[in-house]
């Protein structure tokens, strides 16, 4: 499949808009996001799951995904990176990038996406399963979207 270009943008970042923590997080940077370099896609709008795309919404809401406008995707703690790039926080990606640095953060954030639901007091019955094939079964979106 070919991609194509999605406009101006150096990311395209796929957020969880339900997510308080992360929600500040996205608003802080639309702040900064001066010169709209920046896509932002909420993964909460009702509207998303007419997007063609190919991840399902249970990937996407595991962790931290961008897309960059070749089609390349991201994930985890590069995103930040590249969100944080993209406003000119340049000299700081710098530092995220230094292998003790580097790993804390990595290890930080897989910690923090693991139990993010359960820190932002958003846990129910079906969507805190620490059963990983129930993760991948993309079940509100109805497994891969096209």
């Amino acid at each position: 499949m070919t991609q194509v270009p999605f406009g101006p943008y150096q990311i395209e970042v796929f957020y969880d808009g339900g997510c308080p923590l992360c929600l500040r997080e996205i608003n802080l940077l639309k702040r900064w996001d001066r010169l709209g370099k920046i896509k932002f896609t909420n993964l909460d709008d009702p509207a998303f799951l007419s997007i063609p795309i190919d991840k399902t919404y249970d990937e996407l809401m595991a962790q931290m995904h961008g897309r960059l406008p070749d089609g390349t995707w991201i994930q985890g703690v590069e995103v930040f990176r590249r969100l944080y790039a993209a406003v000119g926080f340049g000299p700081l990606v710098w530092l995220s990038r230094w292998p003790i640095i580097s790993q804390l953060l990595d290890l930080g954030y897989v910690m923090f996406a693991k139990n993010r639901l359960r820190l932002t007091g958003r846990c129910t019955a079906d969507r805190c399963s620490t059963d990983r094939s129930a993760m991948k079964s993309g079940a509100k979106a109805g497994g891969k979207m096209n």
